[in-house]
């Protein structure tokens, strides 16, 4: 038993085994491959509707029947992934050119996802047949043993245009990913015969024929000038804008039209884009609005945005180029897999390599082609020669006991046990010497071969048959004339599927939204006991000042341009622009401050709430459940940050109460263990935010402070404790840092 057991590192074998991980999502799965351009699962689906015999010119089949016969012949990955792939092959808003035809609800431009696989059907496009599948009968490719290896697929398609560019690619592997942006397929052929003319051609002159991507969206690109050093390098950022149309409105009003969207809006950032829009409205960045409607179908996007009578249109559509994802960015990183790693390439090194595999390909399909014409060339040949001697043959398959008999004197001139009518036609038969191959196509011959127009249109297809010989041999030893192959078959595929561009390239000047400064008014911020948070004019909130009061926790004045201040219990300070909150009626129920803010009311408690500009006039006391304690002055929170540390703690110490120093005199403390003490606020010292404090009270083992109230001289304020009313001006007054009073319920 111990000779079985392999005793080795820990760390070794996980190291081997995540890169084992991760080298078979690299390369099996997230990355496409630089020479089809097509990732593994969706040339399995490709190569598996060939095998079905799903073509263009043949009825749609069952995207289930597809999908299954794909995973249990060649992907064993689970059906999801298999049906996204075919799907998103099937997607005119997603591919510069689809691949795949489908046949019902295969999801929108607006995110809504395609239907089930049992209810969508597919086909092949004719472009995937005549461009990456017409040859594979031709050898042109290595055939590898499927994953359990009853079957053989194509380790690559022979596509004959860079497919990676024209489709473009995204996927996330390990440590790595692609983001590839698609292209015109008329241009990319372009510039794939421009390289092949001139080998040396720079990135610059190739962007001559291929000037930037080509994004099924439309749109517009506007930064041109930074697309060389994109394409030069494999990596960069490309800004893509909406294209937007003013139009007239009912009433003398402007309506702005968004008509193409940037590619990245795809799916449901469009939703997004709508609330964003909405969103500015109701956070009063514009007062323009008057209403927004979606009327996009399936004739294309048509988002209309009805504006007031005045407004300015121009500073609108820049302030939807600002404020949303109408300008958006697409991140380029041309990563694929070229001899069997993953690399980043630039515009170049992805044609050439394209170009390479087309050579290899076409040579491999010539030798193929070259060998079968070789063949019939070898068959025509004896069959003419037979035509020639047909009267001697007869004798020698009359005079023949067998098969083997009459082929031995046609390949060897034997004519033993051979029955002739003559001398002379033994003598013949003896200098006969056919081929193996030609001998059994004489013996296979049908006797209709020997009428004379059979035999003229042998004779016509063995001249075609030496003629494609010549050519073969010809296309096969001169580089050139395969490079013409090659340029006249994309020339083809440029005729029979090249569309119009769609995205316009451009450099446009950076939008610039002058955003109109609201007059400053004050409101009231209302937060109730839940985190919700409103504000109301002052008119409203006097005439329901005693309702405001009472069901709600913060009640503080502020100005409209201003910010509100957030404490909490961890020792954090968030801050929130005024803007940012609703103004609406007194009964409307406002906004989670985890919204607007980066309070997060699962992990802390609000301890305060106040205007900003108040702060400035007041100083704070901060007092923890540890029992430090200190004042600090209110502008040192002046601050714009939306989160900052309000002060410092110990470890497992939280803040109990944070308030605003006001005009109370007296600070009463109270423990959990029920002491109380009273003592003046002016022998807590004034320290900066970042200082712990001093401490307040002496506390017990596993004592802490539990509530903390403030008083005047004067006043009488009560406090219900257990079973009494205790009156906290009443409590003995102490020194700060004593042990306090013990109260009895």
């Amino acid at each position: 038993m111990d000779d079985r057991i392999i005793k080795t590192e820990y760390s070794e074998v996980m190291q081997k085994s995540f890169i084992d991980y991760a080298m078979s999502v690299i390369i099996s799965r997230a990355l496409p491959d630089v020479r089809d351009g097509l990732k593994p699962v969706q040339r399995r689906v490709l190569y598996d509707m060939h095998e079905l015999g799903i073509r263009s010119d043949r009825p749609f089949r069952k995207s289930a029947r597809i999908v299954g016969d794909t995973m249990g012949k060649y992907h064993p990955h689970g059906d999801s992934s298999i049906y996204e792939a075919l799907v998103v092959l099937a997607q005119d808003f997603k591919k510069g050119q689809v691949l795949i035809d489908g046949h019902g609800n295969f999801g929108n431009i607006e995110g809504d996802g395609a239907a089930a696989m049992r209810y969508t059907e597919a086909r092949l496009h004719r472009i995937s047949q005549e461009a990456f599948l017409a040859d594979l009968d031709k050898d042109v490719v290595d055939f590898v043993p499927n994953f359990d290896e009853t079957e053989k697929e194509p380790s690559v398609l022979p596509c004959k245009f860079p497919n990676l560019l024209v489709n473009g690619s995204d996927g996330i592997a390990v440590g790595m990913a692609t983001s590839i942006p698609p292209h015109n397929l008329g241009e990319v052929i372009n510039a794939v015969k421009a390289y092949m003319l001139d080998e040396n051609i720079s990135t610059k002159e190739l962007m001559r024929y291929l000037p930037g991507p080509d994004f099924p969206t439309g749109g517009i690109v506007t930064n041109k000038d930074e697309l060389l050093s994109i394409y030069e390098t494999g990596t960069g950022k490309i800004k893509v804008r909406g294209k937007v149309e003013k139009e007239k409105g009912k009433g003398g009003r402007i309506n702005v039209v968004i008509t193409e969207i940037p590619y990245p809006m795809i799916g449901a950032n469009i939703g997004k884009f709508l609330s964003d829009v909405a969103a500015l409205a109701e956070s009063r960045k514009t007062n323009d609005i008057v209403d927004i409607s979606n009327q996009s179908s399936k004739e294309g996007i048509r988002i209309v945005i009805e504006l007031k009578k005045d407004a300015d249109a121009d500073n609108f559509i820049n302030m939807l180029y600002k404020k949303t994802r109408l300008e958006d960015t697409f991140g380029v990183n041309m990563l694929a897999i070229a001899d069997g790693r993953p690399e980043t390439m630039g515009l170049k090194q992805i044609i050439k390599a394209n170009v390479d595999f087309q050579f290899e390909v076409n040579r491999r399909k010539y030798e193929t082609l070259l060998e079968r014409e070789q063949a019939r060339r070898e068959i025509q040949e004896g069959l003419i020669k037979a035509c020639n001697v047909i009267d001697l043959i007869i004798e020698i398959l009359r005079g023949s006991r067998d098969r083997t008999m009459a082929k031995a004197c046609l390949v060897d001139g034997v004519t033993d046990g051979i029955k002739f009518k003559s001398k002379e036609s033994a003598v013949m038969a003896g200098y006969l010497r056919f081929t193996e191959n030609q001998a059994n196509a004489i013996l296979d011959m049908r006797l209709y071969k020997l009428i004379g127009l059979e035999i003229e249109a042998l004779i016509n297809e063995h001249e075609e048959t030496l003629a494609n010989i010549y050519r073969y041999e010809d296309i096969l030893e001169r580089r050139s004339s395969m490079a013409q192959v090659i340029l006249n078959e994309l020339d083809a595929l440029k005729k029979e599927f090249a569309k119009k561009r769609k995205t316009v390239i451009d450099n446009c000047e950076e939008a610039v939204f002058e955003e109109k400064k609201a007059e400053e008014t004050d409101l009231y911020c209302l937060i109730d006991r839940f985190g919700y948070c409103k504000t109301v004019d002052t008119a409203t909130f006097e005439r329901n000042r005693e309702t405001a009061l009472l069901e709600n926790r913060f009640v503080f004045l502020c100005r409209n341009t201003g910010r509100i201040c957030l404490f909490s219990d961890a020792g954090q300070l968030y801050t929130v622009k005024v803007s940012d909150l609703p103004l609406g009626k007194f009964r409307d129920k406002g906004i989670p401050l985890d919204n607007v803010s980066n309070f997060d009311s699962t992990k802390e408690q609000l301890l305060l709430a106040v205007s900003q500009s108040d702060l400035n006039l007041y100083r704070l006391i901060f007092v923890t459940g540890q029992a430090m304690a200190k004042v600090v002055d209110g502008g040192e929170f002046d601050v714009t940050k939306k989160a900052v540390a309000a002060t410092k703690l110990t470890e497992g110490d939280r803040l109990v109460s944070v308030a605003v120093y006001r005009e109370q005199k007296n600070i009463i403390l109270q423990s959990k263990d029920g002491y109380f003490l009273r003592f003046a606020i002016s022998e807590i010292p004034e320290k900066k935010k970042a200082a712990v404090g001093v401490r307040a009270m002496k506390l017990a083992e596993g004592d802490g402070i539990e509530a903390v109230y403030f008083t005047k001289n004067t006043d009488d304020t009560a406090i219900p404790y257990k079973t009494r009313t205790l009156v906290l001006n009443q409590i003995k007054p102490a020194k700060r840092d004593t042990k306090g009073t013990k109260i009895r319920g």
